[in-house]
């Protein structure tokens, strides 16, 4: 019975699953539990779970493969992604990764980094859109390029263009200079803020500290 379990361990440690649209999947784990019930099919890889492409790689505790043509990456534990071809790489608590939409949904304490745009994003709901080339984040918002720090409730990233939109309290922080208003954008590119609605601000210098407030602005 020992030598049964061994060698079904050896079977689930690494597997090669070719997904729908011929793209080839292979995994990795401790344990590998599979169901072909009519409706239900799925594999669940339990203990270093590992599931890999040509192009991306996702880590985790425990990952299930669902969905018509298995189509769903349910992962939880500390799950980490790595996308090679766009230079992003994230972290969560738990992510749900659609192959056919190509979304990648992060719940938790996350963190998705763009090495090609120099940008880091925190936040506790995080929607990655590798089709649209947005990321969508919520709750306690932290982006980081730089010396440029920015903070909200809401942002939305466009990384093709290289522009950050910020509302829900949102406040941006460069060199030194303080912004804050109902909504801000931000061009990535050049570091541009433009602030709208009820704007305040605080600029300092070697010198002296200014502090205003208007209506709009764009420094």
């Amino acid at each position: 019975m020992g030598l049964r379990s061994s060698i079904c361990t050896i079977l689930a440690f690494l597997f090669v699953y070719t997904f729908a649209g011929a793209e080839t999947f292979r995994f990795q784990a401790d344990t590998m539990i599979g169901t072909k019930a009519t409706g239900k099919e799925s594999v669940i890889l339990s203990g270093s779970a590992r599931v890999w492409s040509e192009n991306i790689t996702i880590q985790a505790e425990r990952i299930e493969i669902s969905g018509k043509d298995n189509r769903y990456l349910q992962c939880s534990g500390t799950v980490i992604g790595i996308d090679e071809q766009k230079g992003i790489r994230f972290t969560t608590s738990n992510l749900l990764y659609d192959r056919e939409l190509k979304k990648a949904r992060l719940e938790g304490d996350s963190t998705l980094e763009d090495k090609e745009n120099k940008v880091i994003a925190r936040g506790r709901f995080i929607e990655y859109d590798d089709k649209a080339g947005t990321v969508l984040l919520q709750i306690n918002v932290r982006i980081f390029k730089d010396k440029l720090v920015c903070r909200s409730e809401y942002a939305l990233y466009r990384r093709k263009e290289k522009i950050l939109e910020l509302s829900g309290s949102p406040v941006v922080y460069k060199d030194g200079d303080e912004f804050s208003s109902d909504s801000i954008r931000v061009d990535l590119a050049t570091d541009d803020v433009v602030m709208e609605g009820q704007v305040r601000g605080t600029l300092k210098s070697k010198s002296k500290e200014k502090s205003s407030d208007g209506s709009r602005a764009q420094p």
